[in-house]
């Protein structure tokens, strides 16, 4: 009978790091409406009502207001549905999207 030999062979640590995260950030400008910005608010960004009226009033009085964060995908995404949307109707809503803190 022959003699099996048998080998173990040693895997390599794989560092995994959860993905990043990426803020998609709404800007304000004098053109936009704000009935316009909570519409895209609830509709793409899935807020509440009242969430998307605090929201868009922090973009009103501060320039600017994190919208949520997403990964990667999802943040480029949403962006760029949002800035479709308001070029549909002749906003020129400007959305960005940055790496978040954290």
């Amino acid at each position: 009978m022959a003699k099996e030999s048998i080998s173990i062979k040693n895997r390599d640590k794989t560092n995994l790091s959860e993905p990043g995260k990426y803020a998609v950030i709404f800007h304000n400008d004098d053109f936009t409406t704000m009935d316009f910005v909570v519409m895209v608010l609830v509709d793409i960004f899935h807020l509440s009502q009242p969430e998307a009226d605090a929201v868009m009033l922090k973009v009103h009085h501060e320039g600017k207001a994190i919208v949520g964060i997403y990964s990667y995908d999802i943040a480029q995404t949403k962006s760029r549905r949002a800035i479709s949307c308001a070029r549909e109707n002749h906003y020129p809503l400007r959305v960005t999207v940055e790496k978040a803190n954290g």
